[in-house]
């Protein structure tokens, strides 16, 4: 027994995969930085099902969050050993999801999930379900067809991805670095596209911005006794636009080529139309080529804010909510590149590139440790939005990709 019959079990796993997809659906698992409560009782749901199987090892490693439930966020780990462990092979998905937004935009309850035409539906289906899913389908199919891979194979399912991984891969890399081998790869499927010819092995550096305007505030009939700093600040979102002409630079290693400066979420300031504020704040999202430093990028925005002082007479001060400067780059002839093109290959017929995304995932991680990293996943690119559904057909097929490489990694 081999490939074919572990990719024939997987297919045969479906309405598994739809359960697992229901039971996870249900719990949601929202990070307390987005007024949610963890990861706890959506972690102790999958150890239950993870307990189903015969697993070498499952371990459980807690980060401390006295804000969630239970004071902790939870990463689980389970391993199948291969012939050899010298190396493992890691599959590494995350837990927590974010929250369904605007209700009355779904057309179901995004905590209960509901199948239509080869799909399911509900918050977390996709990002990071899926994963989820897959890597079990996976380890189930080696595990009745009693095939032993190679090397280890782990999978690692984390807490904290939507809200920066402090408690989740970033937390193990900095008190669990003994978990990681030298010679370890990992696949991360956290990206990709419909045709599944996404093989992702690099990522822009990552710069969320707050910007806040300090004027005076005064009633708008006597505009004169105050210093307007929404006028300022929009202003300043108008010239934050030369930023794409500042830093011109293009890479068609990545999609979309260039880098990318959007202003995004604004603050309310005041409630009432006959006020002029005094304060005003607004966030700008930057995704920005490695090869432009972010502290140029940085200089470029304070050039661009002293101008909008020195014109309305305001202080406007910046600061960080988010930043990550890009990780080195998977080279695209590592072993682990090569595996999962071969197996993209063999299981979707098609020929997968790999290529550079402006989105951050916790590859960057491991990519930091020295360590390759590919994300893939063949997915709708539905994550975040109402409706949010997994084809279940492509969750299959991840599975398989993910067998194959898993069955062809060498000692």
């Amino acid at each position: 027994m081999g490939i074919d019959d572990v990719a024939s079990r997987i297919d045969g796993f479906r309405e598994w995969a739809i359960e697992l997809q229901r039971g996870l659906t249900a719990i949601p698992a929202i990070s307390p930085d987005s007024d949610g409560q963890g990861e706890l009782e959506k972690a102790a749901w999958l150890e239950g099902e993870l307990a189903k199987l015969p697993f070498d090892e499952v371990v459980r490693l807690d980060a401390p969050d006295p804000r969630a439930k239970g004071g902790v966020r939870p990463n689980l780990i389970a391993r199948l050993r291969g012939a050899s462990s010298s190396r493992t092979l890691w599959i590494m998905s995350h837990l927590d999801v974010v929250p369904p937004g605007e209700r009355s935009l779904w057309r179901t309850d995004p905590y209960r999930l509901q199948v239509e035409d080869g799909r399911v539906i509900g918050r977390g289906v996709e990002d990071n379900q899926q994963a989820i899913v897959s890597s079990l389908l996976v380890a189930r199919a080696l595990i009745e067809s009693g095939v032993r891979p190679a090397v280890d194979l782990a999978l690692l399912f984390c807490a904290d991805e939507e809200t920066g991984s402090a408690h989740g891969a970033e937390f193990l890399a900095k008190h669990h670095r003994g978990l990681f081998g030298p010679r370890d790869m990992f696949i991360v499927p956290d990206a990709g596209n419909a045709h599944g010819t996404l093989v992702e092995i690099a990522e822009k550096s990552s710069w969320w911005l707050r910007l806040r305007t300090h004027g005076k505030q005064c009633h708008a009939s006597t505009p004169e006794q105050g210093v307007n700093a929404f006028r300022a600040a929009s202003e300043l979102v108008v010239s934050l636009g030369t930023l794409a002409e500042t830093f011109p630079l293009r890479d068609p290693l990545f999609d979309p080529p260039q880098s990318t400066f959007e202003p995004t979420k604004k603050e309310a300031n005041v409630p009432n139309v006959n006020t002029i504020p005094g304060d005003d704040v607004f966030y700008l999202d930057s995704r920005v080529l490695p090869a432009i430093p972010l502290a140029a990028v940085e200089a470029e925005v304070r050039r661009l804010a002293a101008a909008v002082e020195a014109k309305h007479g305001v202080r406007i001060t910046l600061e960080d909510v988010q930043r990550s400067e890009a990780a080195p780059a998977t080279r695209p002839d590592a072993e682990v590149v090569r595996l999962v093109l071969a197996a993209v290959r063999e299981v979707n017929g098609v020929e997968a590139q790999p290529s550079g995304i402006g989105g951050g995932t916790v590859a960057s991680t491991f990519r930091r440790l020295g360590l390759p990293a590919v994300v893939y996943s063949k997915i709708d690119e539905v994550a975040h939005q109402p409706n949010e559904y997994c084809v279940l057909d492509n969750l299959l097929a991840d599975a398989r990709v993910f067998a194959a490489v898993a069955l062809r990694c060498g000692p």
